[in-house]
């Protein structure tokens, strides 16, 4: 895709500022997290139930970010490998592996293209990184590979209501339509940063072309007790109440 190097490049540098400012403080309360939980809410995973049973999965996760999600897995007994483009946010993950444990192997990549070999995972996970941050026409079918057969594919990303109510000049959602569908595919944010938001038709046929078949999409909402989250500007627990914020697919390789 024309420019894409250069909005890669643009979201390594921006993914540095926020692990200096914001996801790098707040790493160790996430590694110390005794189970895993999803999004913006924090939304258990028992609840949920979109993983099932990992004890003894290899499994990939992709833009890891702090690699919590790793860690999680790691202490639920699968077997994790992370991958972030951000060689800042790896380096917080090293060093929580180094305090806190556990430790699994980290390795600074792009989603769209990642160096490890075919048919090598059982399951790959993104929580709010991959689907957002990458082309889908380029991490699907990456995802597909690295899979073995029956593999599972599980991701979270923001909803696509969200993503059409965000201003152009960012913040929180609103209750009014800020662009087009269309026109939420890729969006490239004046503050910096460029994202995918596909329609759920969109994600539908990018999946089954890339070989995969879709078994669930959870909506999620803010929970009863939730609080607007302390850096991520996307929606509010009063928009969130009210349409679902995120969206947690969950697909197999054919």
């Amino acid at each position: 895709m024309e420019g894409r190097a250069d909005e890669i490049a643009l979201n390594r540098e921006l993914w540095a500022l926020v692990n200096e400012r914001f996801t790098g403080p707040a790493a160790e309360a996430l590694w110390s997290k005794p189970d895993m939980v999803w999004g913006l809410f924090a939304v258990p995973e028992l609840r949920l139930g979109a993983l099932g049973a990992v004890c003894g999965l290899d499994v990939l996760e992709l833009a890891c970010g702090t690699a919590y999600c790793s860690a999680w897995l790691a202490r639920a007994g699968a077997r994790p490998v992370a991958v972030d483009l951000s060689a800042e946010q790896l380096l917080t993950a090293r060093d929580l592996q180094r305090r806190t444990g556990p430790s699994f192997p980290l390795l600074q990549a792009d989603a769209e293209q990642v160096p490890l070999a075919g048919g090598s995972f059982d399951l790959v996970v993104s929580e709010h990184g991959t689907a957002a941050w990458c082309d889908p026409e380029r991490w699907l079918p990456e995802a597909a590979r690295v899979l073995r057969p029956g593999g599972r594919l599980v991701f979270l990303t923001n909803s696509l209501l969200s993503a059409l109510c965000v201003p152009d000049d960012e913040g929180v959602a609103t209750d009014r339509l800020q662009r087009g569908q269309r026109a939420a595919y890729h969006v490239r944010w004046p503050g910096g940063g460029a994202e995918f938001h596909p329609s759920h038709g969109d994600w539908i046929r990018l999946l089954g072309l890339f070989g995969f078949v879709v078994e669930g999409l959870h909506e999620i909402y803010a929970p009863a007790d939730a609080t607007d989250h302390p850096f991520y500007e996307i929606v509010s627990v009063e928009w969130a109440s009210q349409w679902p914020a995120e969206e947690l697919w969950v697909a197999r390789r054919a």
